[in-house]
């Protein structure tokens, strides 16, 4: 059942009611939201890590206040996630070829567009599916919309009309082309400079299910960069406010699970320990600072063993920062090892030619590339 989508003019665009940079921001970061979310799962802080003795008695807490505690964590690691990585954006998730959560959802997905397109074919047409399908899109460019956009949530509610288009639907009146020509317009109005080429594309699709099918991909699309531009519009006032935050979450975590700080303890015992050992005259006095403490104990991450060891609560969602650090430091100590032993190994008519060992210094980097990654 083929049908012009360009038949009828899209609205016009108002000056007043023009989409702030909102919309106009893309996506493309390094990060996915699928990555992002694996981080979490992976770094939240767990209330029984180690085999370390329990530092006070355990107490029976709720279903309720475990999924609360759990709930919070998880937002503090998105917020520290934001704060932390300046390029941090949501990007689609894309599901392993061949796994089976994508052949799962292909099915479902290809099960309902074959039964939209046996609708469509129907004598008359039956339009069912096609109206639940309008009433989404109808809530997803209201999504996009700010307070002051008026008159654009006015010709999205006159348009879109649901009651409207039931009872054309039932008359068999309903002019399909024009809704869709309709929404195709709004969306290029909404939509952010680097969507501006899927949505012409749009135009181009003459079959109602594949139009269907491409405008809620261009619909997710959208979604994602009102997401990614909200986020860049939190990320400053999220660094005002991160210490505070992730410390106060931090605590409400801490009071629903006193045991859940095993790690950290540890790993500020043995700082201190090692502190001890090295400085004689604390040692006599029986004092350490605190910030020395503290300074070492940094240093010691820098060379954990995250195989066998448990990373410290308080710093778990920054291990994969510590993991790479450590990784950095370790290729610059054997670049800077080398490069010892050949100016010691060497003339000084050698060692002083700047080129040459700058070239050396290239092709060690070559050659560690990777050492030291698990």
């Amino acid at each position: 059942m083929p049908f012009e989508p360009d038949k009828s003019q899209p609205p016009e665009k108002e000056p007043s009611d023009e989409p702030s940079g909102a919309n106009r921001n893309s996506s493309g970061a390094d990060v996915s939201e699928e990555s992002v979310r694996k981080r979490i799962r992976q770094n939240t802080p767990s209330p029984h890590r180690g085999n370390t003795p329990q530092a006070s008695p355990p107490r029976f807490v709720s279903v309720e206040e475990l999924m609360d505690a759990a709930k919070g964590v998880t937002n503090m690691a998105l917020a520290h996630e934001i704060v932390v990585n300046g390029g941090f954006q949501i990007k689609p998730m894309e599901l392993p070829q061949g796994s089976l959560e994508r052949t799962v959802r292909d099915i479902v997905h290809k099960a309902f567009w074959d039964c939209l397109e046996t609708q469509f074919s129907e004598d008359p047409p039956v339009y069912d599916h096609a109206i639940i399908l309008l009433g989404e899109i109808k809530e997803a460019l209201f999504s996009f919309l700010l307070p002051g956009h008026t008159r654009l949530r006015n010709q999205i509610n006159e348009v879109l009309d649901l009651e409207l288009i039931k009872q054309e639907a039932e008359n068999r009146v309903l002019d399909i082309p024009k809704l869709a020509n309709f929404t195709i317009g709004m969306m290029g109005t909404l939509c952010a400079p680097a969507r501006d080429e899927e949505v012409r594309k749009l135009r181009d699709i003459k079959e109602p299910v594949p139009l269907f099918r491409a405008i809620f991909a261009v619909l997710d699309l959208m979604k994602l960069d009102m997401a990614n531009f909200a986020i860049s519009s939190i990320r400053p006032h999220l660094m005002q406010q991160s210490v505070e935050y992730e410390r106060k979450k931090f605590q409400d975590f801490f009071d629903k699970q006193p045991n859940s700080l095993e790690s950290v303890t540890s790993w500020l015992q043995e700082s201190a320990a090692d502190l001890t050992a090295k400085d004689s005259a604390a040692a006599s006095s029986g004092s350490l600072c605190p910030i020395s403490v503290l300074n070492h104990a940094y240093i010691r991450l820098l060379t954990w063993d995250h195989e066998s060891k448990a990373f410290p609560e308080t710093v778990v969602m920054d291990q994969i920062r510590f993991q790479e650090m450590k990784l950095e430091v370790t290729q610059i100590t054997l670049l800077g090892t080398l490069l010892l032993i050949i100016q010691n190994s060497t003339s000084p008519s050698v060692t002083s030619n700047t080129a040459f060992m700058d070239r050396m210094k290239s092709i060690i980097r070559l050659l560690l590339e990777g050492v030291g990654s698990p």
